[in-house]
């Protein structure tokens, strides 16, 4: 595989048993590209360490005044450069492919589990771990993969140096390779040490980041009760916790310095100190003693290769560690699943889940009532197929009769869509945001009109972002954060509109918006999604009251199904949590806002004040 033929038609199926595993399976995965460094590195170490034997032959050919022989050593002293030149190169283009590929690899992996789970991941695994995953962890995983092939070129040659050495100077080789072999003992205990120390600096350094980042986030709020400093001081301290960590870790890594660069200078004294005596006693020619000292020289280059190795390692478990946790998340099915996407039949038909008997009728727009607003995101879940995945879950849902746990996974999210009540909007234009997989049946001004989006529209324009005044070609910040929360919230609709799924699934879609625009987004919904299944999550009066059926879920059940008026009249839970009354439902004991549902603080029987006023609107109309 070449950096430019990237992405891989197929990444495969990872070994995620283990990071180490993981780690072994990316190495295996591109074999080929390792073989290949190997080859060049060692042909590039190789051809470094036989500079010693030409500049031997010439000090020798010098001592002797042999022409033919300082000849020799010159064009034997050319050919191992072109040999160095060539490998060096070789080896970086191969390494650095090496690397890349492997990062691109995992990162196409998790791009892919990611799609496949949906909001479920989160659930399973902290966003802050897949962040760190996607972003620093794949480059020390790629490291490590990359230096392996280097790591095996040192070894080879250094092996093979000290075979020589014994070969060509039996007493000097002895001493040469037993040095070698106490320089690499020596620093093996101290690698578990330097590892633990490097892995409780990462958790400190996660630990800030979390901190900061829910210091900006809130940092609106927390300005508004004067708790900015609170937060300022808790990062502050867990900066220093970092720093403190970093310093220990540097101080144990410097120590591994200290001791490669210590060991093997006492080598080279011995290693000189006893070769000048065989000198003097005329037991080895000048020209070899000069070969023997250069070889030495040269195995200390190799042997930082095995401090980097080392590193790259200790830097790389945790990382691929995290990445095998993530990558070994699977969507659940149950035995006889069908895997392949392509030219699977979408199920037609009523909505149902097993686990809490709520019922969605085909072509009806359905509104449930969950005084639980994270049961009620948790249900939306499940009826798009998506649920934690955890075993716990119980029977899939079924779409006419038919589970999605049994259909492929592209086919179970064209036939269903779930709309979270925190939707995120893409930077990008307007119109790159509406142009999602539909069925090309709602267009975008009509999805835009129904959603209500005119004063958007307009906003967007005046922002000065909209070449020639069109708004589809107007920008949208990062998550639409230059917008309001019911501008997101509108323009996310009207992208679900867009795609126009056979079951269109809303938590909430409405909550950040105003009375009148919601009736107005409601009366639009209704027309728009006609001969369509709806699902609404919403505890808004105007919402429910448009709907063809309402089901009350209380306790993870439906217990009440009925019409907006039918159950407030005759249902106490569903008033309760409809009009916003002290006490009502089970589910609502933890709420300490006086909120339910929509998050908006409302009390006593002002939901059901707000329908009248509405009602009254539409007669004086």
């Amino acid at each position: 595989m070449r950096i430019r033929d990237l992405p891989y038609p197929d990444p495969g199926d990872p070994d995620v048993r283990s990071g180490f595993r993981l780690m072994l399976w990316l190495w295996r995965s591109q074999l080929g590209g390792q073989l290949k460094a190997l080859a060049w590195g060692t042909l590039h170490m190789a051809a470094v360490a036989s500079f010693p034997l030409a500049v031997g032959m010439a000090v020798q050919a010098a001592t002797e005044r042999s022409g033919d022989r300082l000849v020799l050593a010159g064009a034997l002293t050319v050919a191992l450069g072109l040999a160095v030149t060539v490998g060096d190169t070789m080896l970086h283009r191969a390494a650095v492919t090496n690397w890349i590929t492997a990062a691109a690899r995992v990162q196409q992996l998790l791009a892919r589990r990611t799609a496949e789970l949906g909001a479920a991941l989160t659930r399973r695994v902290a966003a802050g771990e897949v962040v760190a995953v996607s972003t620093g962890d794949i480059e020390k995983i790629g490291w490590f993969v990359e230096a392996v092939s280097r790591f095996g070129a040192a070894s080879l040659t250094t092996a093979g140096v000290c075979t020589a050495l014994v070969v060509y100077e039996p007493l000097l080789g002895v001493v040469v390779t037993l040095g070698v072999l106490v320089l690499v003992s020596a620093v093996l205990p101290l690698l578990p040490p330097a590892t633990r120390r490097a892995d409780a600096q990462r958790a400190k350094a996660g630990r800030a980041t979390e901190l900061a980042a829910d210091t900006v986030a809130g940092l609106r709020v927390l300005r508004g009760i004067g708790g900015e400093e609170l937060f300022l001081d808790r990062y502050r301290r867990a900066s220093q916790e970092v720093r403190r960590a970093a310093v220990r870790t540097a101080r144990m890594w410097s120590l591994i310095d200290a001791v490669q660069v210590v060991l093997p200078g006492l080598l080279l004294i011995a290693v000189v100190w006893l070769g000048t005596r065989l000198a003097l006693d005329g037991r080895v020619a000048v020209g070899e003693l000069v070969t023997v000292y250069g070889a030495v020289t040269f195995l200390l280059f190799p042997l930082r290769l095995f401090q980097e190795i080392a590193m790259a390692y200790s830097f790389s478990r945790p990382s691929a560690e995290r990445a095998a946790r993530v990558l070994g998340l699977r969507r659940l099915t149950r035995a006889g699943a069908a895997r392949a996407g392509g030219g699977a039949r979408l199920p037609h038909g009523d909505l149902y889940d097993p686990v809490s008997g709520l019922l969605a009728p085909a072509g009806d727009l359905t509104a449930v009532v969950c005084g639980d607003p994270d049961a009620a995101g948790r249900l939306a879940e499940r009826l798009g197929g998506h649920g934690t995945g955890s075993g716990t879950d119980g029977p899939s849902v079924l779409l006419g009769g038919v589970a999605l746990d049994d259909v492929p996974l592209e086919a179970a999210r064209t036939a269903v869509l779930v709309q979270d009540k925190d939707p995120v909007l893409l930077s990008g234009t307007l119109g790159e945001l509406l142009d999602v997989p539909s069925s090309g049946a709602v267009a975008p001004g009509r999805a835009l009109e129904a959603a209500q989006c005119g004063d958007v529209l307009a906003a967007l324009v005046r922002a000065g972002g909209a070449p020639d005044g069109d708004p589809m070609r107007a920008r949208i910040t990062e998550r639409g954060r230059s917008l309001s929360g019911g501008q997101r919230q509108r323009l996310a609709l009207a992208r679900s509109l867009v795609a126009d799924p056979q079951v269109l699934v809303l938590d909430e879609p409405t909550s950040a918006v105003d009375s009148h625009t919601e009736a107005r987004v409601a009366d639009a919904l209704r027309r728009l999604r006609a001969g369509r299944t709806t699902v609404v999550f919403s505890s808004s009066p105007l919402l429910l009251d448009r709907a063809d059926r309402v089901v009350f879920v209380s306790g993870g059940e439906v217990t009440a199904v009925g019409t907006h008026r039918e159950l407030l009249a005759d249902e106490p839970g569903y008033r309760a949590v409809v009009a916003r009354e002290a006490g009502g439902d089970d589910d609502n004991d933890n709420d300490t806002d006086g909120t339910a549902g929509t998050g908006r603080v409302t009390a006593g029987t002002a939901g059901v004040r707000e329908l009248r006023r509405h009602e009254q609107m539409e007669e004086n109309a």
